[in-house]
């Protein structure tokens, strides 16, 4: 990473944990060494407070007000950011397109973090819409540093997506996968209902052409549901929509398979006898799926670097999302995803435009 501090505008006040973790996962960042300024963005009483609890270092955390009252999960978010343009998500994002931060990260509402950007930001030429990727859990490990989870996207930016929409998804998760994973030829895929050209909504059809003629792109074809905990490849594009409901999902079974284990061991001896002997296997899925050390998920598509922490983000998962954003500045992702972009349209086909 680059030795000049990368100024990253942090939301003090999302995420169902609220001051407390946000406060505290910069406090441990701040610690380590690692070129990053964060700025706490929200009430600055409540931070300052917060942050007199830890051990911090002073010339790496600033702190700027916002007295908007931030935005509780089951706000509409459009609704809130109207009634408080002065919420701790919109004054981050406005000092991201100050140039005063660098990169905008939230563990609070989703939808108000992606909408306070859309107000705040310009999207890359050629987007359309906007992608919020994450990373789920695979068998198989993927790029140079051997990562046990691939890259969805989008997950819940959008409802529907038109074929030009799923190719520049691709584009952008490839740039986030070479970026952040080290991997320089990430193979891609689209979710569908089978494998064949042929299969699918005609959105997906029409975007299978696409990516088969797009260059610079490693298109693996289709893949199905199963293929997604395989990890048959290293990106999954889909529209929002569907992408949504299959994360949900793949947290949902992971949770019911950890607290079916821990029923297990605590009712059979036998059967806490034979959790005993696979615990290591057990600890291991464990960090797999621990979307605490990932850090956060990418809105991808946007002139600006934009990280959705997830919502029960504690302090470990807060610190590693602020890292991540960072990691995107120092390496150029939005101009690399616009490079990746530009290249797709000066090549595209005739029948695609519009």
């Amino acid at each position: 990473m680059s030795t000049r501090p990368i100024r990253v505008a942090l939301d003090a006040m999302g995420g169902d944990h609220g001051l407390a973790e946000t406060a505290a996962g910069a406090a441990q960042l701040s610690r380590e060494d690692a070129p990053i300024h964060i700025i706490l963005v929200g009430d600055e009483p409540q931070i300052t407070a917060a942050l007199a609890g830890h051990r911090y270092d002073p010339g790496r955390v600033e702190v700027v007000h916002a007295p908007g009252a931030p935005i509780a999960m089951a706000e509409d978010a459009r609704a809130a950011l109207e009634a408080r343009p002065d919420c701790s998500i919109a004054v981050a994002a406005r000092l991201v397109a100050a140039g005063e931060a660098e990169a905008v990260v939230s563990a609070g509402h989703t939808g108000a973090t992606i909408l306070s950007a859309a107000r705040t930001f310009q999207r890359l030429p050629g987007v359309r819409r906007c992608a919020l990727a994450a990373v789920h859990p695979t068998e198989q490990k993927h790029g140079p540093k051997g990562d046990p989870f691939a890259l969805m996207l989008d997950v819940g930016a959008t409802i529907g997506a038109s074929a030009e929409d799923l190719l520049s998804f691709a584009v952008m998760g490839s740039a986030y996968a070479q970026i952040i994973s080290d991997n320089e030829r990430p193979s891609l895929a689209l979710l569908s209902n089978g494998v064949e050209p042929n299969k699918g909504t005609p959105e997906i059809r029409e975007a299978h052409r696409l990516l088969s003629a797009a260059p610079g792109l490693r298109f693996h074809g289709n893949v199905e549901g199963l293929d997604i905990p395989r990890g048959t490849v290293d990106i999954i594009v889909c529209d929002g929509f569907l992408g949504n409901v299959v994360l949900k999902m793949l947290e949902g079974v992971t949770e019911v398979v950890s607290d079916i284990a821990k029923d297990a061991y605590a009712r059979r001896f036998l059967w806490k006898l034979g959790l005993t002997m696979v615990s290591r296997d057990l600890q291991q899925l464990r960090q797999m799926t621990d979307w605490k050390q990932y850090g956060g998920a990418p809105v991808l598509g946007f002139d600006q670097v934009v990280i959705k922490a997830h919502g029960r983000s504690n302090a470990r998962a807060i610190r590693n999302a602020v890292k991540v954003a960072a990691k995107a500045v120092d390496r150029g992702l939005v101009r690399r995803t616009a490079e990746g972009i530009a290249a797709v349209m000066a090549t595209s086909d005739p029948r695609s435009a519009g």
